[in-house]
This record gives structure tokens, sequence and C-alpha cells, in this order.
């Protein structure tokens, strides 16, 4: 089922969301010190575009640099790729078939607003980043 929901995102939302955070990675990527958010950007990019049976948990050994890192992060690219999953979420959430994709969407919104401290991991391994 997570297969067909993916494709069906990959469509609809997932390909535009990814490309939303290429675009911000490669922003980031221009100076020395935005490559660790570019590089955020970049595999939040990969969770964006197969969002299903993978889910985003915290890391136990970020610290004081991370809490730093998502403040900048927050005002540099976060709110406006949050934005643009709360958009497309509620958009998805109109139809009764699109409700699934919504809540993907809305899945994403607090690793948008904080990639840094988080891992990617799939939903059979929830604590696999602990």
């Amino acid at each position: 089922m997570k297969t067909i929901l993916n494709i069906i995102w990959l469509v609809f939302a997932g390909l535009w969301m990814a490309l939303g955070y290429v675009l911000a990675g490669l922003l980031l990527c221009i100076t020395i010190i935005g490559i660790p958010f570019g590089i955020a950007s970049f595999r939040i990019a990969g969770f964006a575009l197969w969002p299903f049976g993978r889910m985003a948990v915290p890391r136990r050994d970020a610290g004081a640099p991370s809490c730093v890192g998502n403040v900048l992060w927050l005002v540099l690219a976060g709110w406006w790729l949050a934005l643009g999953h709360i958009i497309t979420g509620v958009a998805m959430c109109l139809t009764i078939i699109g409700i699934p994709l919504g809540l993907a969407n809305f899945k994403l919104i607090p690793i948008s607003l904080t990639p840094l401290g988080h891992e990617i991991v799939p939903t059979d391994q929830p604590f696999a980043g602990r």
C-alpha cells in the first residue's frame, strides 16, 4: 500500500516539494557556512520525494549546535518550505482520496522547520536513531 501511496504522492506533491528542498539546498550550499544546511535540505528532499514507510526521529547525539542551526534554518528556509507543505496539505485534504496525502504533508512540517538533529528511518525501525 505504501508503494501505491508513494507513487501517487510523487505525481501530485512529492516532485514539487523535493524540488523546493533541492533549490533551498543549492542556495544554502553557496557559502561554506551554509553547507550543513544544504546537506540537511538534500536529505529532506529524499524524504519529501518518498515519505510513506519512513519517519523522522530525533537523534540522541544532537546538541546545542543543532538547536542554533535550526533557528538559522527556520529564518533562512524553513518557514517557506513549511508554508508550502501547509498549502499543499490543505489542498489535498479537500478530497477524500487526497486525505492520506495531505496528512503526509502535515507530517513533513516539523522536519521542514527543524531538520538538524533528526534522522530519517524506516517506520519498521522507529528507534534506530536512538
